[in-house]
């Protein structure tokens, strides 16, 4: 099985790596302080809470969380926390192609150290960094129909299991690109 970014010429392969690396901890950066306001009691974890709620009971108790939230921008200018999320999960779109393409660049140095087996499982892990994106787009839209009000079944449940999906392949891709880029070379 051929890596999905194959076709990229090796001399430019690192650079490529390391953009979009850059480029995803820029983005990951604005996505913590947009983070910071929906972190409440009934969203420890921010919008992570909000992704894997599973049940409109959850994700309900969690907008009510975030509109009681008010985050203080200064003494005389205060902004509700709802609109975070909302400008985040729009932001997030952007960051979608991103963070997959680092990944993905990732995968492919790892894998071109490479052979057999070892090198087939990095192809794997190239594309699931593309299909995480695709299941993170699913779960977006999701979410923002519960935002928009639609706080019942499916939606909630949908958004679960594409985020956990999304999840398990990113974790996947990054192992694999930890572990085959500090392998020997074979």
């Amino acid at each position: 099985m051929k890596h999905p970014l194959e076709f990229v010429r090796h001399e430019i392969r690192k650079r490529f790596f390391f953009t979009f690396l850059f480029l995803t901890l820029i983005l990951f950066g604005v996505f913590r302080v947009l983070d910071q306001p929906l972190r409440t009691p009934a969203a420890p974890a921010g919008i992570v809470s909000f992704e894997l709620a599973r049940t409109p009971e959850q994700a309900s108790n969690i907008m009510i969380s975030w509109s009681k939230v008010k985050y203080q921008q200064s003494d005389n200018f205060t902004v509700k926390a709802y609109p975070f999320a909302v400008f985040g999960l729009g932001l997030d779109y952007l960051f979608m192609p991103v963070y997959a393409l680092a990944l993905a660049f990732g995968t492919l140095l790892a894998a071109e150290k490479h052979e057999g087996w070892f090198k087939s499982l990095g192809a794997v892990a190239g594309y699931g960094a593309f299909v995480a994106a695709a299941f993170d787009a699913v779960e977006n839209y999701e979410l923002f129909q519960v935002l928009l009000g639609k706080v019942f079944s499916p939606y909630p449940e949908i958004a679960f299991y594409c985020a956990s999906v999304k999840f398990g392949l990113l974790i996947f891709g990054f192992v694999y690109a930890i572990v085959g880029g500090l392998l020997p070379k074979k």
